[in-house]
């Protein structure tokens, strides 16, 4: 508008010059005007900056000069503070050092002198007595300074500076301040070193050292610490304590009254030029609200405001409702294409009337395409165009339930996909429905991978009932059954009973059953899942009567799909192999009752001649007796002497009929904890028979106090036999001279795999056994012998086996001569029984190799 109508001008500003001026203002042309009217504001704004810029110019000087002249002072009083501060510590430190040099003072007596020091003054760190060897003597440092590492009586571990330093005061004898140290991550510290003099002796330095911070806090007052940016830095300008400002060098430049004149520094002494003592005025402003200047600011400002309300109000609405509009514009186009859900639009009458990009994409059709279509749509098979009609017309009445539809949908490419479809109303700004919106997914991933989950299922439960093993899941303190296959309900039914009944038979405690509806805390709250179902599954062997069934019977923790902790049961017919495993013990016991009588066959003329030699000397000692009986040249003395020696001849034909009998007769297994030396006496006792006949020498070593066995004695007795027997009958065979018939039988206790075992060691002097034979050696029926049916060895290893040991042969060599035979077994220690049974009892079963 133009500026006559917007600014009347007063009454006193009507003469002539004004009248004038209004009469030129009155013959522009309105766009004239509102040129000039548009620019008042902007003259305005210029004029006020130049007057804002010229009185803080004005201001800024007058108050630097006024700063500079006040840090001066404030720095040069702070800097005797300082120095003074600094001096009065040399001046006790000097005290000490002298008490020091003239007498030797212990090392506790150091500490503690040390220590009031450091209380007395917070910024001395520590104190550290160095001789004239530069040895430590004693060295104390507060919690505040790191532990150094070197100890006393060592070497002190000091740089080439610190050198220097002890050297000038060893050469001047005065005290010597080094430079500030400025390390990485400790604080700053400045180091003293007073010379320890005594008779004008140097005797080694008193190393004082202080922390710059705390000389700072404790040395600058706090009112200049509040009116300056105060700080200490070294010679190279390092800031080591305190604060500084730093300005930007662009403004330094634009505005010269914005250089840093109020700043001041000068050296701290007695250090000197190691240290400096800065000072930095902070910012401040001028009041100036009560002068003319202030009231012209605001006049000018008032008016360029008003100027500026007067133009730009309502070009101010404009852009915002434009801005508005057009953000709102954005933000739908944005939401609509960014969306992976299609959208359509129908009328009332079933015309697509929108379409959004990720629709368009779905199906292929570009938006030309589909906007304005009416059925049936381009997407569309052919197929379905009935049904998809249909489908429409319970769109278009509302009639589709909220979980949506489901339909095919045809590319533009000729593809098919599934989709869902949900559609809701189209609401205008007036509250009226005007179509119906609908949106759209693609659910052909899920529908397959529904079908695939589906399809698993199937498989797996399909393999589940075709096992031959009952598998139910039960969850823990309820009565649920959660899943059974088809044997678990042949066996037992759809009840949780059988469930439990197994669970109860393989000795697996079931937990309490808990009433959880009085509770909303789970009875197995906190109980670690995921370490339940990584344990190894327990087993046991049971035998149900209602059945007549063995079976096998596992069951382990798993966590259940709804989170919670169920039981699994596997139960596996084992009836079968039970009946085979008994069957072959049988068989196994008879073999070994076989090989034993077999055993005693082949030393039946031995044993013949064992017993032939008591029998004929009791024959003899009769006849001799009933001779001189009737002779009558016998007395009672001689007579009972006779009789004695009979009696002993017929006890030990007994005692061999029965260690025969006994080693024959025997069948059914036992084991018991047995004497080591008890069985080799036993079973030597019977090979001694056969080494006699075989004109073999046995050399036996037996370990002292041998630990005892948990062994079926007769079997390892049988082992050892045939063994010995073996031995005997290889060196009978290579003919070896007297010398070297020998058989040498050791037993000790060894170690296997860190396992305590007692070792058997049969040795002879033979001629080995050929290699094919070696690898043939324990299987069954296979012998070397011309009469021999084979099965010695095989159940010799089955019964060391049975005892969880092994066995192994090996042939001795001199050179590349054979010179014997070595079998050894081993047997592991018997260990102390445990209190509490196992759940699966293992029976001893004697495995004959095939």
């Amino acid at each position: 508008m133009p500026l006559s109508q917007s600014l009347p001008l007063p009454k006193a500003l009507t003469a002539s010059p004004w009248r004038r001026l209004k009469t030129w203002w009155l013959r522009l042309t309105p766009q004239r005007q509102d040129r000039f009217a548009m620019m008042a504001p902007l003259a305005a704004v210029v004029l006020f900056l130049a007057a804002i810029l010229s009185a803080f110019a004005y201001l800024r000087l007058e108050e630097i000069s006024r700063e500079r002249e006040a840090i001066n002072r404030d720095v040069e009083y702070t800097q005797q503070r300082l120095r003074l501060r600094l001096l009065e510590q040399q001046e006790q430190l000097g005290r000490f050092a002298r008490e020091v040099a003239s007498r030797e003072i212990s090392h506790n007596n150091f500490m503690i002198r040390a220590e009031a020091l450091a209380n007395l003054y917070p910024e001395l760190q520590g104190l550290t007595w160095i001789d004239e060897h530069r040895r430590v003597r004693a060295d104390y440092h507060t919690a505040n300074l790191p532990a150094p590492e070197q100890k006393s009586g060592e070497l002190a571990d000091i740089t080439e500076g610190t050198i220097d330093n002890f050297g000038l005061a060893r050469e001047l004898l005065i005290p010597i301040y080094s430079e500030p140290n400025a390390r990485e991550g400790i604080s700053s510290t400045l180091e003293l070193y007073l010379p320890l003099i005594e008779k004008a002796r140097f005797k080694g330095t008193l190393l004082a050292l202080y922390s710059v911070d705390a000389a700072f806090r404790y040395g600058v007052p706090d009112e200049i610490n509040a009116k300056y940016a105060m700080s200490l830095h070294n010679a190279q300008g390092k800031l080591l304590a305190g604060t500084t400002m730093s300005e930007g060098r662009l403004k330094r430049h634009l505005l010269p009254w914005a250089s840093p004149v109020n700043v001041y520094e000068m050296p701290v002494s007695p250090i000197g030029n190691g240290l400096t003592l800065r000072g930095q005025a902070y910012r401040t402003s001028l009041g100036v609200i009560g002068s003319a200047l202030f009231w012209l600011v605001m006049v000018l400002s008032a008016i360029t405001a008003w100027l500026l309300l007067a133009n730009w109000s309502h070009t101010r609405r404009r852009i915002q409702a434009q801005d508005a509009l057009v953000q709102e514009t954005a933000f739908r186009r944005a939401m609509e294409n960014s969306m992976l859900t299609g959208m359509r639009a129908l009328d009332l009458q079933g015309r697509i009337t929108y379409v959004n990009a990720a629709f368009c994409q779905m199906t292929g059709w570009s938006e030309a395409d589909l906007v304005g279509k009416t059925a049936p749509f381009p997407y569309w098979p052919e197929e379905d165009f009935e049904l998809l009609k249909q489908r429409l017309n319970e769109e278009l009445s509302g009639r589709i339930l909220p979980s949506g539809i489901q339909f095919r949908v045809k590319r533009k490419d000729g593809t098919i996909f599934d989709a869902r479809l949900y559609v809701s109303p189209l609401i205008d700004a007036f509250g009226m429905q005007t179509g119906w919106m609908t949106s759209m997914t693609d659910i052909t991933e899920p529908n397959r991978a529904r079908e695939q989950l589906a399809a698993s299922y199937d498989r797996f439960t399909t393999v589940l009932e075709a096992l031959d093993a009952s598998i139910s899941v039960a969850p823990l303190g309820s009565d649920e059954l959660l899943f059974a296959n088809k044997l678990y309900r042949q066996w037992f039914g759809t009840q949780v009973a059988g469930h439990m009944q197994l669970v109860a038979e393989a000795g697996v405690l079931p937990p309490a059953n808990s009433d959880e509806t009085r509770d909303t805390v789970d009875a197995f709250a906190g109980l670690p899942t995921d370490q339940l179902a990584d344990k190894d599954a327990e087993s046991a062997e049971i035998h149900l009567g209602a059945l007549g069934l063995w079976l096998e019977v596992r069951t382990r923790y798993l966590s259940w799909v709804d989170g919670r902790l169920a039981q699994m049961v596997i139960a596996t017919d084992i009836t079968a192999r039970r009946y085979a495993e008994e069957q072959s013990q049988v068989q196994a016991e008879r073999a070994q009752t076989a090989s034993r009588l077999i055993t005693m066959g082949e030393m039946a003329s031995s044993v013949a001649h064992e017993l032939n030699q008591p029998l004929t000397a009791i024959n003899n000692y009769c006849h001799g007796m009933v001779s001189r009986i009737n002779s009558k040249q016998i007395n009672e003395d001689e007579l009972l002497s006779a009789l004695e020696k009979t009696a002993k001849q017929a006890h030990r034909a007994g005692q061999i009929i029965h260690r025969i009998r006994s080693f024959v007769k025997r069948s059914e297994p036992n084991r018991s904890i047995s004497s080591v030396a008890t069985m080799i006496a036993e079973a030597v006792e019977l090979a001694e028979i056969e080494l006699r006949r075989r004109n073999v020498k046995l050399n036996q070593y037996l370990m002292p106090n041998l630990p005892n066995l948990l062994v079926d004695p007769i079997l390892i007795e049988q082992v050892l036999l045939n063994l010995l027997k073996n031995a005997a009958e290889s060196v009978d065979a290579a003919q070896r001279p007297s010398a070297q018939r020998i058989i040498k039988l050791r037993v000790a206790q060894t170690y296997v795999n860190d396992k305590a075992v007692i070792e058997f060691v049969v040795i002879d002097s033979g001629a080995g056994i050929a290699p094919d034979a070696m690898e043939r050696l324990y299987e069954a029926f296979y012998s070397t012998k011309a009469d021999g049916m084979g099965i010695g060895l095989s159940l010799c290893r089955s019964i060391v086996e049975s005892h969880h040991g092994r066995m192994k042969a090996e042939n001795l060599y001199n050179g590349d001569i054979v010179t014997g035979c070595c079998f050894t077994f081993w047997i592991p220690i018997a260990e102390p029984q445990s209190s509490t049974p196992t759940k699966r009892p293992v029976q001893p079963t004697l495995l004959i190799p095939s």
